[in-house]
């Protein structure tokens, strides 16, 4: 048995007793009566939930895939309710505070909820990782150092609040990938200009050859991104590596302005890119450690496990990232066009973050939910420092069914106090996602490459 300190078995929430794995007989669970990722593999009492049944593997039959674009297996699909702000009283257990406050603010908002498809599944070399991580894994009194895990889920069978958050981090998104998508934030009258980028990422973490997460430089993720519209932000450059333990080094960025007049290219360290400062083309309405609903270490917060809980959330989003969509289409004023949102009843953990005194934020608290079956973070309620609720943020969760993996496709952060909005990672009228890019080399994620990059135009 993992051993607990006091005040987790209390608060489940993480305190001073380093965590070590669990036995090797609760870790025989996973694959029993749990998924091979940790999740309940029964479904719930009434039969809204499905019980888990290997999730959707492979290009499913009767769907032409050719890449970079997932055709939606259930189109046929119709909804089997609809939630308004007139209902919302009648399904008050399986909202968050956030939609609620979404369904008050705007009329036209609504939540077209559908059957329950528990699609999610991983390699089988990310179950074999995550069942090893079960009983080798651990992590400090501090909950910002792991050791013993690699490629898998560092932490199937959570204990504390923390570990959810690492889980998320750390998730399986494929190796090596390659991406163009846009980003938009539109007025209160709707008007937008979608900015395009490409960006490059080797997950550091899930390289198939690594033993351990302690044989990384303390880097989980290499990232570059590169703007390539509008004309006026074109050739902007952005490179990342995601450190781990920020007692050792915080996140390391750099970045590349247009327009400096500088003979040579001006390649520059920032600090721009973490914690609370806004987020890159979010027009300050969502902060650095949204990008992905959450990135980057967890040591700002104390993270409290509340439990599970079953919840409405964006699920199997293949419409809305469907490429018969436009942007304009989907982006529209207040909120995204909801015709095109899928939600789902799906089991999540709640994780309450509360602001450590010591620390500063410009949210004091973060309630997040965590998709059982993957890990995502799939929707947060974001508070001010007076503790009013101030955003709403949301996933779209989709199965990339031939790799296979799952996470969000898009993500959005709702502003409640300024009635705006930002989206993040539409595809829809971009080329899409390739899990291949095996012609990424790590050894190219360094400021000098940004320097290449820009000599070459």
């Amino acid at each position: 048995m993992r051993v607990l300190s006091i005040s987790l078995m209390v608060g489940l929430c993480w305190s001073t007793t380093a965590f070590a794995g669990v036995s090797e007989t609760e870790a025989a669970r996973l694959g029993q009566d749990l998924t091979p990722m940790g999740a309940e593999k029964a479904g719930n009492a009434d039969g809204s939930i499905p019980a888990w049944s290997g999730g959707l593997v492979g290009v499913p039959d009767g769907v032409a895939f050719t890449g970079g674009h997932y055709p939606d297996p259930f189109s046929s699909d119709a909804p089997l309710m609809t939630v308004t702000a007139a209902n919302a009283d009648e399904h008050a257990e399986l909202l968050t505070e956030g939609q609620r406050a979404m369904l008050n603010l705007y009329p036209s908002y609504k939540m077209d909820v559908y059957e329950t498809r528990r699609t999610c599944a991983f390699p089988e070399a990310v179950y074999d990782a995550t069942r090893a991580n079960a009983v080798n894994g651990s992590i400090s009194d501090d909950g910002q150092k792991l050791s013993g895990v690699a490629l898998g889920v560092p932490f199937p069978m959570p204990t504390s609040g923390v570990e959810l958050v690492w889980n998320h981090n750390l998730r399986f998104r494929g190796h090596k990938v390659r991406r163009t998508f846009a980003s938009a934030a539109p007025s209160r009258g709707g008007a937008f200009t979608p900015i395009r980028v490409q960006d490059e990422l080797v997950f550091s973490y899930a390289d198939p050859t690594l033993g351990s997460i302690d044989e990384l430089d303390n880097i989980s993720l290499k990232y570059i991104q590169e703007t390539l519209s509008p004309p006026r932000r074109a050739g902007q450059l952005l490179l990342v590596h995601e450190t781990i333990d920020p007692s050792l080094a915080d996140r390391i960025s750099w970045q590349y302005t247009v327009g400096r007049t500088e003979s040579a290219p001006n390649v520059q360290r920032t600090t721009a890119v973490s914690y609370d400062n806004p987020q890159i083309y979010s027009d300050a309405m969502s902060t650095a450690d949204n990008f992905d609903m959450f990135s980057g270490p967890p040591d700002r917060y104390d993270w409290e496990l509340l439990g599970k809980e079953e919840k409405y959330i964006a699920y199997n989003s293949y419409r809305l990232s469907s490429p018969s969509l436009t942007y304009n289409d989907i982006v529209l004023a207040g909120h995204l066009n909801q015709d095109h949102v899928r939600y789902e009843r799906h089991r999540v953990w709640a994780v309450e973050a509360t602001l450590k005194p010591t620390t500063r934020h410009v949210y004091s608290r973060r309630t997040n939910y965590f998709d059982e079956d993957s890990w995502n973070l799939t929707s947060s309620n974001l508070y001010d420092a007076r503790g009013g609720i101030w955003r709403m943020q949301e996933a779209h969760l989709m199965q990339y069914y031939d790799v296979p993996t799952c996470f969000n496709a898009s993500d959005v952060v709702y502003d409640l106090i300024e009635g705006r909005y930002v989206v993040q990672n539409l595809k829809n009228e971009e080329s899409g996602i390739d899990f291949a890019a095996t012609d990424l080399i790590e050894s190219q994620f360094v400021p000098q490459e940004l320097r290449r990059r820009i000599t070459r135009r």
